[in-house]
């Protein structure tokens, strides 16, 4: 029988690979980040950038008792990637002059994303800007703050399961390495 996640006797996909987060970690998580923010910075507000950067983002600034915003920078629309780099799709908040700002993100490798944010609220004034992540990669940028240093591939609990033609299935990225 053809196994498509194998070649021969090497599995392409391995479980090893991957880290499925439940939501009760992703805000363990979360919280480890806010206590890490915390210890060193009193940020005014929070920038989470969008889409997926916005969820540790709104978390982060609920933890934090202080306020949120968004920025959407991405190099996907709907579903598909259309975009080489990332690209910088709405104004920074103009609610960051002046302000102690943390800029979020759910994971970083390259830090295109973050470097893109920064100068989009660098052009607002703010006070001062630090960046955190839930996630960083080996030998990635390296944000101000982190939770977990990873190479696994990340399986964020939002978005495990996608909605296509009326049901819930496998994210079609995670097929053959995580449950049903």
């Amino acid at each position: 029988m053809y196994d498509p996640m194998s070649r021969g006797s090497e599995p392409l996909v391995r479980e090893d690979q991957f880290l499925e987060l439940s939501w009760e970690m992703f805000g363990e998580l979360c919280r480890a980040l806010a206590m890490r923010v915390a210890r060193e910075y009193e940020p005014d507000m929070v920038v989470g950038i969008a889409r997926a950067g916005v969820i540790p983002g709104a978390i982060l600034a609920s933890l934090l008792r202080i306020d949120f915003y968004s920025l959407k920078i991405s190099r996907w629309e709907g579903g598909a990637r259309v975009r080489e780099r990332p690209a910088v799709l709405s104004a920074a908040p103009p609610q960051a002059r002046g302000r102690r700002v943390v800029l979020v993100d759910e994971i970083t490798t390259s830090g295109d994303t973050f470097r893109l944010g920064l100068a989009a609220l660098r052009d607002v004034q703010p006070a001062e800007i630090r960046t955190a992540t839930t996630f960083v990669r080996p030998m990635g940028y390296k944000p101000d703050y982190f939770a977990l240093e990873t190479d696994q591939t990340i399986v964020f609990p939002w978005d495990r399961k996608v909605f296509d033609e009326g049901e819930w299935v496998v994210n079609p990225r995670y097929e053959g390495a995580i449950d049903d």
